[in-house]
């Protein structure tokens, strides 16, 4: 992002923090505005016209959404709508994210970002449902309702939407990529990190823990686990957090052996 649309997330990240009364609906009103603001050239540009005054684009907004949306809601993209970006294009990516973080606001007990990752590993085991949830020429309102049918209580109300919302609107985005992008939103905005933990057998809870602890120290901040199962690395475990890989399994260090040997 550039540093217009980076201040511009952060003031509409923040009008969403202050807000008191951040639910579910928000959430869905939220992308449901993200959608109607990417399929409008028209009104899209009239938001993000640079050269239009702030009172003018938010006025777009009051005129669009006042009489359907809540008045939180309307509150947030009035923030949006004031806002400069680096490209108008953002402006959407930006109203889709703070629909992310309200879900994430909505159901603060809910381990949203875990869920995210178990959906993403569904989808990555299933060609076929990938290519019918990420095809450009599939009807955006049939691949929201695949994804609501699929993973309907097997997730919580919050990830339904999440994924069902992002299907229906993915920007030239692989759907991976579209799960991959929710969880780092969702786990920022609860102050988190998520760490990819792949060993071969599952780790006990007292691992977990203080696999977890020790992750949280290293980083300055909670670190959540989404763990792979994955016999190929012998023992031992491999973490990824972001870049950052931590290769401590038995096939890491053999391979890194061979290398060294090679070299």
């Amino acid at each position: 992002m550039g540093s217009a649309t980076t201040q511009a997330l952060s003031a509409t990240t923040a009008a969403l923090n202050a807000a008191g009364d951040v639910d579910l609906d928000t959430a869905r009103e939220l992308f449901a505005a993200a959608r109607i603001v990417g399929d409008s050239s028209h009104l899209s540009g009239a938001l993000a016209d640079p050269a239009a005054p702030a009172a003018a684009r938010t006025q777009v907004v009051t005129a669009v959404f006042g009489g359907t949306f809540s008045p939180t809601t309307v509150s947030l993209l009035t923030t949006v709508a004031a806002q400069r970006w680096s490209r108008s294009g953002d402006l959407v990516a930006v109203i889709e994210e703070t629909a992310i973080r309200a879900a994430a606001i909505a159901e603060p007990g809910v381990d949203i970002e875990g869920e995210l990752f178990e959906v993403s590993r569904v989808v990555a085991s299933d060609p076929q449902l990938e290519l019918a949830l990420g095809s450009r020429l599939g009807d955006a309102s049939v691949k929201g309702a695949l994804a609501d049918k699929l993973f309907d209580g097997r997730v919580s109300p919050a990830t339904s939407l999440i994924v069902s919302s992002l299907v229906q609107q993915p920007r030239d985005r692989r759907v991976r990529e579209l799960l991959a992008s929710a969880m780092r939103t969702v786990t920022d905005q609860r102050g988190r990190t998520v760490a990819t933990v792949t060993t071969a057998t599952p780790l006990s809870s007292a691992q977990v823990e203080r696999l977890s602890a020790a992750l949280g120290k290293k980083y300055g901040r909670d670190v959540a686990l989404n763990a792979i199962i994955d016999p190929s690395v012998v023992g031992g475990l491999r973490v990824q957090i972001a870049d950052d890989i931590i290769d401590g399994s038995i096939s890491g260090r053999l391979a890194d052996l061979r290398q060294r040997l090679a070299g």
